[in-house]
């Protein structure tokens, strides 16, 4: 399995257990990030701790799923980001278009 789903009070949480957030592991991403939100959920939390790198299939599905749960009137927050990805998301201009946090207090704090 590439991914932990769990439903918390306020949101749900994905944790990527995957290295790498690729073309290979994209596609599934975006399709769990569809049913959470057609099941009523506009808040997701995604831990990316375990994730030390991600090629654009991967950011374009972090995008995918904040304008989602925009489009829910929800939140889209990610934790745990490596140097690597952090720098990636700066060089794009992700920075300012995505929710991030340092620790999952600090995201959960953005659901209350």
């Amino acid at each position: 399995m590439n991914f932990s789903i769990q439903k918390e009070e306020s949101y749900t949480s994905i944790k990527v257990l995957n290295e790498k957030l690729d073309s290979l592991l994209a596609p599934g991403f975006k399709s769990e990030l569809v049913v959470i939100v057609e099941n009523g959920e506009k808040n997701i939390l995604v831990d990316l701790s375990s994730c030390h790198s991600c090629d654009s299939s991967g950011m374009s599905v972090l995008s995918f799923g904040n304008r989602l749960c925009n489009g829910a009137n929800g939140k889209f927050v990610l934790y745990g980001l490596s140097k690597q990805i952090k720098e990636m998301m700066d060089l794009i201009g992700f920075d300012s278009l995505l929710s991030v946090t340092h620790t999952k207090a600090e995201a959960k704090k953005l659901f209350l």
